[in-house]
């Protein structure tokens, strides 16, 4: 299954990806740099830079800089990802940053009820965004 994130909401996206990939179904997610998070800018950036901060700096917990590790761990919150299972499902879920040249020329899936459309409001940010505010600290 290959879903393209452009414009889905990345917690009802990453919701829907886990519940299939505990399933067993192996999951390919492009354009991970455009799937987004809803919220008022300075809400966000607040929480995942406390995130970022938390721990010892050589310790972590580590907060991933890049789009496709970012919306990984975020999907990686929504498995039980210290049981077998929740590994294996973790292994079958791949996040792509833009479309690889394997993907160009497929179809590829969306996810109903997760478009950014949907929301009553335009407060959100993107993936890249939040990544690249979070670098420049």
């Amino acid at each position: 299954m290959i879903i393209d994130a452009k414009n889905l909401i990345a917690g009802r996206l990453g919701s829907y990806v886990a519940k299939k990939a505990i399933l067993g179904e192996t999951i390919s997610i492009v354009n991970a740099e455009l799937a987004v998070i809803s919220g008022q800018k300075k809400n966000i950036l607040e929480k995942y830079r406390a995130q970022a901060n938390r721990g010892e700096p050589f310790h972590g917990p580590f907060l991933p800089k890049t789009p496709d590790r970012f919306l990984r761990r975020l999907i990686r919150g929504m498995l039980p990802h210290k049981q077998t299972k929740g590994r294996e499902a973790f292994k079958r879920i791949m996040c792509y940053i833009g479309v690889p040249e394997e993907f160009k020329g497929k179809q590829f899936e969306t996810v109903k009820g997760a478009n950014v459309t949907k929301m009553q409001h335009l407060k959100y940010l993107t993936i890249k965004e939040i990544c690249y505010l979070l670098k420049q600290q």
